[in-house]
């Protein structure tokens, strides 16, 4: 169980990133149907196969290299949902075998894995709505989010006992991470990255740029580059777009700054503290430098990357301060950083 664990959180740390370098290399329509590139399992290469794909799709051309790279994260995505599912079936039959109910983490997970493959559907079929695509993002971190609960759960890291306002504190950072990968998600997948221009921290030369037009730039259901209403976005709305994800950047920062601070006397934590810190600052240079930069795709996904694993921190620390001393069940040293999983 603890393997298998352990091989889905890695695969999903390697979803995660490929699916935004499949997206920022403008690659997710690479194939225009789901689950298959043009009626294929694969990437139509034979004479008679290409025949058959203009046949089908005369109006959406084949770019092999596009449909690779959108065949790739498909196949590593299908290796993922098989790894979560043999390891939701071993959580049942080891609750079963103990006399307990079906394993609440495990059954979320697979729901959140059936999830995921129909945003995967959609994304394609709907062609690329907002939405759908932040939808997606956000079912890649959770998954990465409940596979670290059970990594933690399944090495028995020590919780660590923390006053109240302190625990709070964890769950209000949690809360901004979070708030924080949605808006990236929503700048990614409207193509906002951009939209202040090669500059930082001014946005459009200023701080707080005039004439933002935040209402319809964050209209749920609509389509690509329009308003809920089919005009078409400007820049004014990717400005909005942008500028609300760099506040969000702001209040993340202090936020987690103000936390590391805060339990640094906490001698059991300061590896992951350092750990989270360094994620931090990353992520930070790693998003100045996408702007001034103007967004090199090993940077872009770097970013997706970084953020990941920060989300993955954060939770983690969550896990340890509020999980019930009780629980407890090895390790009492133990804390996150990015090596502490080799020794799982």
């Amino acid at each position: 169980m603890r393997k298998l664990v352990w091989i889905a959180w890695w695969l999903t740390l390697v979803v995660v990133p490929l699916g935004a370098y499949v997206r920022l290399s403008d690659a997710g329509l690479g194939c225009p149907d789901w689950p298959g590139c043009y009626g294929h399992l694969s990437v139509p290469a034979a004479a008679h196969e290409l025949d058959h794909a203009a046949s089908r799709f005369p109006d959406q051309p084949l770019d092999a290299g596009k449909a690779w790279k959108e065949m790739i994260h498909r196949y590593a995505a299908g290796l993922l949902g098989l790894t979560i599912l043999a390891l939701t079936v071993a959580g049942w039959r080891r609750a079963r075998r103990a006399g307990l109910p079906p394993p609440a983490l495990e059954t979320t997970l697979a729901a959140v894995l059936v999830l995921q493959a129909l945003l995967g559907m959609w994304t394609v079929t709907l062609l690329l709505k907002p939405a759908v695509v932040t939808l997606h993002l956000i079912g890649g971190m959770s998954t990465l989010a409940l596979l670290t609960v059970l990594l933690a759960r399944e090495r028995g890291l020590t919780p660590v006992r923390l006053a109240a306002r302190a625990r709070w504190g964890v769950g209000l950072v949690l809360v901004a991470v979070v708030g924080q990968v949605l808006l990236g998600g929503w700048v990614s997948s409207n193509y906002a990255a951009l939209a202040c221009g090669v500059q930082f921290p001014a946005c459009r030369g200023e701080w707080l740029p005039d004439g933002m037009l935040f209402r319809d730039s964050f209209h749920v259901w609509r389509a690509l580059g329009e308003t809920a209403s089919g005009a078409l976005l400007s820049s004014d709305h990717l400005t909005a777009i942008h500028w609300l994800h760099r506040a969000g950047a702001g209040v993340v920062t202090l936020l987690l700054g103000l936390l590391l601070v805060r339990l640094w006397p906490q001698h059991r934590l300061r590896r992951h503290l350092l750990a989270l810190g360094v994620l931090l600052l990353t992520q930070l240079l790693l998003g100045m430098a996408n702007v001034l930069l103007q967004l090199p795709l090993p940077l872009a996904v770097a970013h997706n990357a970084v953020g990941a694993w920060l989300l993955a921190g954060v939770v983690l620390l969550g896990w340890r301060v509020w999980q019930p001393a009780a629980q407890t069940v090895s390790d009492p040293s133990a804390a996150w950083s990015p090596s502490c999983v080799n020794r799982y």
